[in-house]
C-alpha cells in the first residue's frame, strides 16, 4: 500500500512535465503531446481514485492528508480537458515564435465588428483551441440580439470575399443554417459549408466557414484571386448566430477528411482601417451581453457582382 501514497506526487509531476513540455517542444511534438494529454489526465484521476478507494478499503481510514490529496489531484485530473477554458489558458503556443504568419484583405466590405479575436483568451475563446489559436469570428450589424430570423442579421447573406490569392483546397456545401440563438441540431459538419485556401502549396490552409447554403461559387483546384466572392455569409455548422468564422493553420491530417488535426498560425489583416490582430470580446449591460470588439474595414471595397 506504500506506493498509493504517492499516486498524488506522481500525479503532480506528471502535470508540471506536460506543462513544461508542452510550452518548451517543437509545434508537432507540442500538439501531439496537448491531445496526450487530454486522454492521459482524466485517466491518470480515474486511476487515483481507484487507488484511494483500495486505500481506504485497506487501512480502514480516509481522513489523512495523503487521503485528501489523492482526492483533491484526482478530481483535478478528471477534468484536465475542461481546465483551459475555464481558467482562461490559451493553447501554448507564442504569438512571435510561431512561423509563418499570414496578412489577408478583410473578407467582408463595410465596418466589421470582431466578436472573437486576438491573442487572448478574454477575447478570443478560440484561443485555447490548437488549430484555431488566432481564430476569428467577424459580425456586421445588427448582431448579437434574439431574433430567430436570419435576415435580421446584417451579416446573413453578405458576399464573401477570397481574403488572399491561393488555390481552393476545400469548397463543400449542402449544410442547412440554424436558427439563431438555438441549440444546432442534425451537424454533420461543424464549419458548415465552408472553404479552405492554400495561399502556397503546402500544408497551411486558410479556412472560411458557416457560409451560407448554396452559395458556395468555388470548387477544390481553382485559383482564387484576393477580392473574388467565395461564398455568402450564413449560419451553418456550429454557429449561434450569423457571422463569418476565419482561421488560419497547419494540418497533419487531409482536410478533407476530418476531424482535422493541426495548429493555429497567426492571422493578421492589412489594406484596411483598424488594428493588424484586431481584439474581440463582450461586457454585461443590463443582463445583456454586448460585443466590444475592434471595428475594422476594407480599404479599397470590392464591388459585389
Amino acid at each position: 500500500m506504500r506506493i498509493l501514497k504517492w499516486f498524488p506526487l506522481a500525479i503532480l509531476i506528471a502535470l508540471l512535465l506536460f506543462q513544461v513540455a508542452i510550452r518548451w517542444l517543437p509545434p508537432v511534438p507540442r500538439l501531439v503531446l496537448w491531445h496526450v494529454s487530454q486522454l492521459y489526465m482524466p485517466l491518470a484521476g480515474l486511476l487515483c481514485l481507484i487507488g484511494a478507494f483500495i486505500y481506504v478499503a485497506v487501512r480502514k481510514r480516509w481522513a489523512s492528508r495523503i487521503g485528501w490529496a489523492t482526492l483533491a489531484l484526482s478530481l483535478l485530473s478528471l477534468f484536465a480537458p475542461f481546465l483551459p477554458q475555464m481558467m482562461g489558458m490559451a493553447y501554448p503556443a507564442s504569438l512571435s515564435g510561431t512561423k509563418p504568419t499570414l496578412a489577408i484583405r478583410v473578407p467582408l466590405d463595410g465596418p466589421v465588428r470582431v466578436g472573437w479575436g486576438g491573442d487572448k483568451v478574454a477575447t478570443n475563446y478560440h484561443a485555447a483551441y490548437p488549430d484555431q489559436r488566432w481564430a476569428y469570428d467577424l459580425l456586421v450589424e445588427p448582431a448579437f440580439h434574439t431574433a430567430e430570423a436570419l435576415e435580421d442579421y446584417g451579416c446573413y447573406g453578405q458576399p464573401v470575399f477570397a481574403p488572399v490569392s491561393g488555390t481552393v483546397a476545400v469548397a463543400h456545401d449542402g449544410e442547412p443554417d440554424q436558427v439563431p440563438g438555438k441549440l444546432s441540431v442534425g451537424i454533420r459538419q461543424i464549419l458548415g459549408n465552408h472553404v479552405m485556401i492554400q495561399p502556397q502549396p503546402g500544408h497551411d490552409y486558410l479556412v472560411i466557414a458557416h457560409l451560407k447554403p448554396g452559395s458556395v461559387s468555388v470548387a477544390a483546384g481553382d485559383s482564387v484571386t484576393e477580392g473574388d466572392v467565395v461564398g455568402a455569409c450564413g449560419n451553418s455548422g456550429n454557429t449561434s448566430e450569423p457571422h463569418l468564422h476565419i482561421h488560419y493553420a497547419r494540418y497533419l491530417t487531409p482536410v478533407t477528411t476530418p476531424p482535422l488535426l493541426g495548429y493555429g498560425l497567426p492571422l493578421y489583416y492589412r489594406d484596411h482601417e483598424g488594428p493588424e490582430m484586431p481584439k474581440g470580446g463582450f461586457r454585461v449591460e443590463d443582463g445583456k451581453a454586448v460585443f466590444t470588439g475592434d471595428v475594422i474595414q476594407h480599404i479599397r471595397a470590392t464591388p459585389a457582382p
